[in-house]
């Protein structure tokens, strides 16, 4: 099996110490792709070093919404002057759950980075905590832009629009809590072909894990468990994953 993590961040830091072996293993697992979005401008050099170092990594450059103190408008400017290789626009997007600055600011940044890839023919990896009805009525601005809403937390009715906005949804390692009911409920609703693995490394560890470092190797843990929820073998829903993944981001 070979699959792909749309959306993980092995330029963190605290991959820094062991990033060759983390790459290893999730090999080993079967796992040998990597969809690798920057947060910040400070971060986007770095990530360009490492996808140039390792050929299973590809980023895509954004400002996140938890930064606005670290973001420019010369951010705008030079985001675009990025974008060769780049899959996507992101991470970028709205928070009113763990974000600490006001909707105004972030909609500042979300909205400039949404331009930018309607302009360059990118999709956009949006975060969206407790802010999808604002995330899906900027979307609706762009009808020509497509994405993925990652680490999707909403509820069925979220999810309806945005598929019927052409968007992916991404799910990762809380979907495998058993108390994740509406989640649960939600992977097992939606079309398979708008349907996006990922692990979000270092963070959101799987239940196994709970309390350590994430890894791109446990993706294979997720696609156990949503295969599980759909009632369909794990290969041919990796297969579905992988086509899913590749067409997003023209992989």
């Amino acid at each position: 099996m070979q699959l792909t993590d749309s959306h993980c961040h092995l330029d963190d830091v605290r991959f820094d110490h062991d990033r060759a072996e983390v790459i290893q293993r999730a090999s080993e697992a079967g796992v040998d792709r990597f969809v690798v979005p920057a947060v910040s401008r400070r971060g986007w050099g770095k990530l360009q070093t490492i996808a140039a170092e390792e050929v299973s990594i590809y980023p895509a450059f954004g400002l996140h919404p938890w930064f606005c103190d670290e973001h420019d408008e010369s951010d705008l400017k030079l985001l675009p002057k990025l974008l060769e290789g780049a899959v996507a626009i992101g991470e970028c997007g709205l928070d009113t759950g763990l974000c600490r600055f006001d909707m105004e600011r972030q909609l500042h940044w979300f909205r400039g980075q949404l331009r930018i890839a309607a302009e360059h023919d990118l999709p956009v990896i949006v975060h969206g905590y407790k802010a999808l009805d604002s995330v899906i009525r900027e979307i609706k601005c762009y009808p020509e832009l497509r994405g993925v809403v990652h680490s999707f937390s909403g509820s069925q009715q979220q999810a309806d629009q945005l598929i019927a906005l052409g968007f992916y949804l991404g799910f990762g390692g809380s979907i495998t809590d058993e108390r994740a009911r509406k989640n649960a409920a939600v992977v097992q609703a939606i079309p398979v072909e708008k349907l996006l693995i990922e692990t979000d490394a270092p963070d959101q560890s799987p239940s196994d894990h709970r309390g350590k470092r994430n890894e791109p190797a446990f993706l294979i843990e997720i696609l156990a468990r949503i295969a599980t929820l759909r009632a369909i073998d794990a290969e041919s829903l990796a297969r579905i994953c992988n086509r899913n993944a590749k067409e997003l981001f023209r992989l």
